[in-house]
């Protein structure tokens, strides 16, 4: 179970965030949530599709990293073979906490990647300076729960104007391995390339006004990395024979 605390430089002075990759950190994941802003620099690696959110009533982008639960094809022993990192996976093990309209860090204390400052190796990155200042690396992680915020309030129209317009539909991934095994995924939904080109010349424009345009066509470029994910997926099985 998660132990949220709200991070402060006297009772976690000594804390440490180890930043090393492994599915012992929790980096065997199938997915991590996503937001148009990230699109851009997403899609050159990583399939972006669209899953429905934990209460049923709407859809999250999301990038996926495997084909199954717990399967993460871009995790090589400690090494994470892409260039760049959802932010909401970087995160880890650090959230955004409210109070009134004041945003603070909070850590979860219970996560694999969270070390005291006792460990006699001084694994991990310190959070706080010997006299309470923030380490370099908090900044930087205050930095990007910042953006995450700002990320998943933007895509919430985005969201809407997917929605309004009905560009949504689901599809499934029927793949062929090469130990010859079938294999199907589904239960993701794309956009809807051709009803988004049949739509009318001002709903295009207003669209692309708001940012939403290039991020739509983001997407449905990034279904192209679902070959070199089928790829990673037959090196892993070679790899385990």
């Amino acid at each position: 179970m998660p132990n949220h605390a709200l991070l402060n430089n006297i009772e976690h002075k000594h804390l440490r965030v180890i930043t090393a990759r492994g599915a012992e950190y929790g980096d065997a994941v199938m997915s991590a949530l996503t937001f148009p802003a990230e699109f851009r620099e997403l899609q050159a690696h990583y399939p972006i599709v669209f899953a429905r959110n934990a209460d049923g009533t709407g859809f999250d982008p999301v990038v996926l990293f495997g084909f199954q639960q717990g399967e993460n094809l871009f995790l090589d022993g400690g090494k994470w073979d892409a260039p760049v990192i959802p932010l909401t996976h970087e995160r880890q093990p650090f959230m955004i906490g409210r109070g009134g309209e004041e945003l603070s860090v909070h850590i979860d204390l219970d996560h694999p990647r969270v070390a005291g400052g006792g460990n006699a190796d001084g694994i991990g990155e310190p959070l706080f300076l010997t006299y309470g200042g923030t380490s370099e690396y908090l900044e930087r992680m205050a930095s990007v729960l910042r953006t995450i915020h700002d990320g998943l309030d933007a895509s919430a129209g985005f969201m809407a104007a997917l929605r309004d317009l009905e560009l949504l539909e689901s599809f499934v991934v029927d793949i062929e391995l090469d130990d010859g095994s079938q294999n199907r995924l589904g239960g993701f939904y794309t956009i809807h390339e051709e009803r988004l080109m049949g739509l009318p010349g001002e709903q295009l424009e207003r669209l692309s006004r708001a940012g939403y345009l290039s991020a739509m066509y983001m997407a449905i470029a990034s279904l192209s990395q679902f070959r070199a994910l089928i790829d990673r997926k037959n090196r892993a099985n070679a790899r385990d024979r």
